[in-house]
């Protein structure tokens, strides 16, 4: 491994700005710097669906066998204001000023260009197909537009969780946004307010309504945004409430859903307004079952590199979310970043390197795994 330009490429890629849509300067740098190495790099349309002026990006690198395992890192970051300035004190990485660093995702996304530059200097023992998709911040939008039957491989890894390689995620929750739009009456607030129906005061009653925060073990609820208003002498006539309810069931998530929608509905008929509600299925929930091989070579993989494995769920989404249910198995991996969407984020150098020996150890792994009907690899 090229220690130097790894560490190189990941600083140079954090600098590269590629919010959620504006993911083109970045994905042209990683097609060129893996096209020079002779590298078969393709782009999808989902741009036309996403909104994003990039497709998302499948690179291609053949290997010894003709099996073949495909990894996930997403090109977008969080919105930030100012340039990205990365720095590297005492091995960590950090944002120089006060901006997001960016390792979210692009630690994944330097550590994948070198493993498909290594493949092709000098060979893999499976054929790798690296996968670098737009929009995950919000939404999970160019995974959710990505086709996986396009894939070789029957499997896949997504390296997207800010937390201490070697935890391994085996089920994730279902993400439900609730948007609730008041409607109410204007009238001057000093004159007449009782001519007017405040619909502040209606998305108010929603929220004292809800039971928020964490409702069991796998579920939680959020009142997150509320806008409303136009001027403090004007009974305000419009309001939007902007909610979530997530569960690793989706049977939890329903009932959290159903349960903001119902504080919404009475709140409104409570105070006299009209409410528009929205429900709108952001990724949904999936188990990784105990049987899985991707997860037996991920635990393989992970404890001969000399991590410790540890299974979770999580709260959050990933690209996993969006390709499970599109029906393509992949497994998310943490990867050493820390404190990710905040001026603290930062990753030290010593996990880029690891993560690129727990990428080689899954390829060596798909290698050697038994086939389906029980004989050797």
């Amino acid at each position: 491994m090229s220690a130097e330009r790894l560490l190189e490429r990941f600083t140079r890629l954090c600098e590269i700005a590629s919010p959620s849509r504006d993911e083109r300067s970045v994905a042209d740098a990683v097609s060129t710097e893996l096209s020079a190495a002779g590298i078969e790099v393709a782009e999808d349309d989902s741009g036309e669906r996403t909104g994003s002026n990039s497709g998302n990006l499948v690179a291609r690198v053949g290997g010894a066998s003709e099996r073949w395992v495909s990894l996930f890192s997403h090109l977008d970051t969080v919105p930030h204001d100012g340039p990205i300035e990365v720095e590297l004190h005492d091995g960590v990485f950090k944002s120089r000023g006060d901006t997001i660093l960016g390792a979210d995702n692009k630690a994944a996304v330097a550590v994948l260009i070198e493993l498909g530059i290594q493949a092709a200097e000098r060979g893999s023992p499976v054929g790798l197909e690296l996968v670098f998709t737009t929009v995950e911040e919000e939404g999970l939008i160019g995974a959710r537009h990505f086709d996986p039957s396009s894939l070789r491989a029957p499997f896949g890894y997504a390296l997207d969780l800010a937390e201490p390689i070697g935890r391994v995620v085996t089920a994730a929750p279902t993400y439900n946004r609730v948007t609730a739009d008041f409607e109410g009456v204007e009238a001057h607030s000093g004159i007449r307010p009782e001519d007017g129906r405040s619909a502040i005061r209606a998305a108010a009653a929603a929220v004292g309504r809800m039971e928020l925060g964490r409702l069991d073990e796998e579920t939680t609820a959020n009142a997150g945004t509320i806008r409303g208003g136009t001027a403090t002498n004007i009974v305000a006539g419009h309001c939007r409430l902007v909610c979530e309810a997530r569960s690793l069931s989706d049977e939890g998530a329903a009932r959290a859903t159903q349960m903001l929608v119902d504080a919404c509905t009475a709140a409104a008929t409570d105070t006299g307004c009209d409410v528009d509600i929205d429900v709108e299925e952001v990724f949904r929930s999936y188990r990784i079952p105990r049987g899985s091989a991707a997860l037996a070579i991920a635990r393989d993989a992970l404890g001969g590199t000399g991590h410790q494995v540890q299974e979770i769920s999580t709260g959050g989404g990933s690209d996993a979310n969006a390709l499970v249910a599109n029906g393509y198995e992949c497994v998310l991996l943490a990867n050493g970043t820390e404190a990710n969407h905040t001026p603290q984020e930062s990753v030290r150098a010593s996990n880029l390197a690891a993560m690129l020996e727990v990428c080689e150890a899954i390829a060596s792994g798909v290698a050697s795994a038994p086939d389906p009907d029980g004989s050797g690899g």
